[in-house]
């Protein structure tokens, strides 16, 4: 049984979700990078929320870790890098809370246009300082939002009902995707300043950290308002300190921050005109049952079934197209596997080729399952779809895809071709009826072999006897011959043919066939 350790406080829901899909879940609260790198030795998975961080030294420690689940949006507490480099799936869930912030966004910009938390602490403290603390409309103001995905997206829907115009800076989303919203699409300076109120709902990356800094700041409008319920880190946090004292920025509402949580000491903790609130973005009893399921589920997924969703670190897919891409992905991984025991040398180039139907689906993912299988056949280290790219870059293996629409004779066709130092193998495959995967071109030559367990696949002059002789010698060694197929280019000219076999031939047995006359090669060959 696999086992997965929560921490962080997950809902309940979540680790019974676990439990319930027959995983072995070990609950513990925040832990700290040596508590952490201590237990995580005997666990398949790992679900965290915020608190914990998921270091580099964590994971190597890790020796069983194939996943890492983040109840919520944000991966920044995880070491993605080192998780990739050690083929594990990071994932998380990044439309469970998207209700949740988005809301908490627009009560943010609503207490900061009206000065709300200053108003309520100067009552309860006996002052009645109603004119000091006048605040200003929301009506025909600009807002501006810095990222337009799930989270920008629905702070746009929702400002458009207090009647503001919506100016986004989004370097991923079309001008026409935006118009669709009701959103004006801008350059960021533009939008620095237009906005009388900026959001932000980018990810935290290098290029994204201190995205408005110094310089940004003093290009915004004067007396304009700044909310951050993305990420910490965003945003210079000294230099909007300094903005808000000199008067140049009106104020700033905050619910996250580089540090969590921050310093007494912090300058913006000092100062009025600032709201702060504890990282509340997505603590809602709605959100957090939301992600809780749905890391539960995917873990679990990920774990038992293979099936692999939200995750950061490979190619996006989602629950469906997963599952009709599945009999192509047993199909890549086998061709991985045969061309890995067919070649010989060291190898320079995969190239990948599909063709009809198949390129209008995802076809990344098939890629690094072929990877997966080529490499993971002859490395002693662990390959994933997560590190196989990493893997073969760093082995000088050069991969190319090339797509076509056209397939003339099957639906949909994946070829491979394997490039050495002495020579070239190849094969091609496809799926019967939706489940049944077959290959259909070995070096070029056509035929219909059954891709499973063990096949001696031999290349021969086409004379009579060969395969007479090969049928003879499996007798003779009791060796069941399970199915056979053979291809030819012309007649007298070469041949390929594949036995299934029930049981290893031995090497002595392979060695016999190698030396009967009008045989060129002979492999044995394990899917």
């Amino acid at each position: 049984m696999k086992r997965v350790l929560v921490t962080d406080g997950l809902q309940a829901v979540g680790v019974d979700a676990l439990r319930k899909h027959g995983l072995d879940v070990d609950v513990a609260g925040a832990l700290g990078e040596g508590e952490l790198a201590a237990r995580i030795g005997e666990y398949e998975g790992l679900v965290v929320r915020s608190a914990t961080r998921v270091t580099r030294a964590a994971i190597e420690a890790g020796r069983r870790l194939e996943v890492i689940g983040r109840a919520g949006a944000g991966v920044d507490s995880i070491d993605v890098d080192a998780a990739t480099e050690r083929g594990v799936i990071v994932m998380n869930t990044p439309g469970g809370n998207t209700t949740a912030v988005a809301e908490h966004t627009l009560g943010l910009l609503l207490a900061l246009a009206r000065r709300l938390p200053a108003a309520d602490v100067t009552l309860k403290a006996g002052r009645w300082e109603k004119s000091r603390l006048q605040g200003v409309e929301l009506l025909g103001k600009v807002l501006g939002i810095l990222g337009l995905g799930r989270i920008g997206s629905e702070v746009a829907r929702r400002a458009l009902g207090f009647r503001m115009h919506i100016i986004a800076y989004d370097p991923y989303l079309t001008r026409e995707a935006a118009e669709r919203l009701g959103v004006e699409s801008v350059e960021l300076d533009e939008l620095l300043t237009r906005a009388d109120f900026i959001t932000i709902h980018t990810p935290l990356t290098g290029d994204t950290r201190h995205l408005l800094g110094e310089a940004e700041l003093a290009r915004l409008k004067p007396g304009a308002r700044l909310i951050n319920c993305a990420r910490g880190g965003l945003v210079d946090e000294m230099a909007l300190a300094r903005a808000i004292q000199a008067g140049h920025v009106a104020g700033a509402a905050l619910d996250v921050f580089e540090q969590e949580p921050p310093p007494a000491d912090h300058p913006l903790l000092q100062l009025e005109q600032v709201i702060v609130t504890p990282h509340l973005g997505a603590a809602t009893d709605e959100a957090q049952t939301a992600v809780a399921l749905a890391i539960a589920d995917q873990v679990a997924d990920a774990l038992l079934r293979g099936v692999v969703v939200n995750a950061v670190n490979l190619p996006a897919t989602d629950a469906e197209t997963h599952k009709e891409q599945a009999p192509y992905l047993g199909l890549a991984e086998k061709m991985g596997r045969f061309l890995a025991q067919m070649a010989e040398g060291r190898m320079q180039e995969a190239r990948l080729t599909y063709a009809g139907e198949i390129v209008g689906r995802p076809t990344a993912i098939l890629t690094l399952a072929l990877l997966r299988g080529l490499l993971g056949t002859i490395l002693s280290e662990h390959v994933t779809d997560v590190n196989a790219m990493l893997i073969a870059k760093a082995r000088g293996l050069k991969v190319t895809e090339t797509s076509t629409t056209e397939s003339p004779d099957y639906a949909s066709l994946v070829s491979a071709e394997l490039y050495t130092d002495r020579g070239v193998a190849s094969v091609a495959g496809t799926v019967f009826f939706k489940r049944e995967p077959r290959f259909v071109q070995i070096d070029g030559f056509s035929l219909e072999a059954l891709p499973q367990g063990w096949m001696l696949v031999f290349a021969n002059l086409d004379v009579p006897g060969v395969i007479g002789r090969i049928g003879t010698l499996c007798g003779r060694r009791g060796i069941n011959i399970a199915g056979m197929q053979l291809g030819r280019e012309r007649r007298g000219g070469r041949a390929v043919s594949v036995l299934n076999l029930d049981d290893p031939m031995d090497a002595a047995a392979l060695d016999e066939i190698r030396a009967m006359p009008d045989i060129v090669l002979a492999k044995l060959v394990k899917l």
